[in-house]
């Protein structure tokens, strides 16, 4: 599938900011899943390229002079490949498979999250991961607005409303308790029907066949409708935009996703 995508984000500021740093992880890297046609970012200013311990493309953005706005846009085109029942061909990647087991601050199991976890006996196989992620959506509504991006796997459970990031934490944190290597990935989506926004996240899980990509909010595979931008062990360490500032009071977010599908090029 080839998908083009664009994704504007605007930050403004009730008062002057006199320093801030952004790091951005809002570059595709070609892979076993997608290939990387064209992409770039526009920034209003110098953007530094490295890649963090996953292996994720990463750029900063360091402000010095006084500004009340910042503004992203980010615009690509992605050539994607089907994936059979979630199976990636990608390796295990530059960090241990043992790192994916232990929890973080956003997805620590409590004991309504133990018992989820051993709901499904058969979680180490593609059926049983649909199956938990089929009870995830069932116990935690897709509500926008209910969470954000501090909100932990544990907190969500108990709210019974969240978003794709948190059932993507759920599962992690399920997987986790089980023995079973997963990570979280940020991504895009192109959506359809679907009431979900473009802008996504999911998990991959390691089974024996290697790395399965599941669309929990959707308990089903990732499929060839996905864009992966970054993964690592929660949304904190994957997240598209992460930034400090000195100055600036309140901010004000306005972020704009738009994936669709064309035909090859």
């Amino acid at each position: 599938m080839y998908l083009t995508i664009r994704h504007d984000t605007a930050y403004r500021y009730e008062a002057t900011v006199h320093y801030s740093i952004q790091q951005l992880r809002l570059t595709p890297s070609s892979g076993a899943s997608q290939t990387v046609r064209r992409w770039s970012i526009d920034a209003p200013g110098k953007l530094d390229a490295t890649f963090d311990a996953y292996g994720n493309v990463l750029h900063t953005l360091v402000l010095n002079k006084p500004h009340s706005e910042i503004r992203l846009h980010v615009s690509g085109e992605i050539d994607t490949i089907p994936l059979v029942d979630g199976l990636l061909r990608d390796a295990v990647g530059p960090v241990p498979l043992e790192h994916y087991t232990c929890c973080t601050r956003l997805t620590e199991a409590d004991g309504a999250i133990r018992e989820l976890a051993q709901s499904v006996p058969l979680l180490g196989s593609r059926e049983g991961l649909i199956k938990l992620s089929e009870a995830i959506v069932e116990r935690v509504k897709y509500q926008p607005g209910t969470t954000d991006v501090t909100s932990t796997a544990s907190e969500a459970l108990a709210l019974g409303t969240g978003v794709c990031q948190d059932h993507a934490h759920l599962l992690l944190a399920c997987c986790r308790v089980r023995g079973f290597p997963a990570r979280y990935v940020s991504g895009y989506i192109e959506p359809g029907e679907a009431p979900q926004a473009a802008s996504h996240g999911w998990v991959d899980v390691w089974l024996d066949a290697g790395w399965i990509s599941v669309d929990v909010t959707r308990a089903a595979f990732a499929s060839e409708a996905y864009c992966r931008l970054a993964a690592a062990r929660d949304y904190e360490a994957a997240a598209p935009v992460r930034g400090r500032r000195i100055g600036g009071l309140e901010e004000k977010l306005n972020v704009t996703v738009s994936v669709s599908a064309l035909a090859p090029q």
